[in-house]
């Protein structure tokens, strides 16, 4: 009969050091850049004076690269690239025969759940179109 598996407790060379300061593998957390779930990629501020410090978790080091080039630049992430800049106009005119069925004066808190959730599909999908449309031209790697 096999007996149950104990948890190990950390070797003794780490027993000195608090579990605040003790960084293990992000479970259950998302991905800074793109939500999906971490693989154990971080990034903490190291000029952050704020202590201890935020880390930031990714799935991917090109995530982890991509926040992290923004941050040297001093740039948030919550800030539109250049990319996503030139995908907007696309989206709105996706968007426009979905508005005109709707209809313009109608307000939002007035729409059915099918209204709604055809207004979220047709944003996001013309958007995801866009972008990899935009990255096959400049020969880029798409984040998502």
């Amino acid at each position: 009969m096999r007996m149950p598996a104990q948890i190990a407790s950390p070797p003794a060379s780490l027993a000195h050091i608090p579990d605040r300061l003790r960084q293990w593998h992000p479970r259950f957390q998302l991905c800074a850049v793109c939500t999906r779930p971490t693989a154990g990629f971080g990034f903490a501020d190291p000029h952050s004076k704020i202590r201890p410090r935020k880390y930031r978790w990714f799935c991917s080091i090109h995530c982890q690269a991509l926040f992290s080039q923004k941050a040297r630049k001093g740039m948030k992430m919550v800030d539109f690239t250049e990319e996503e800049t030139m995908a907007l106009p696309a989206v709105m005119r996706a968007l426009g025969p979905v508005m005109e069925s709707i209809g313009w004066e109608r307000p939002l808190c007035q729409l059915t759940e099918q209204d709604m959730h055809r207004l979220i599909v047709t944003a996001i999908e013309s958007f995801r179109i866009e972008m990899l449309e935009i990255a096959a031209k400049f020969d880029s790697e798409v984040p998502f």
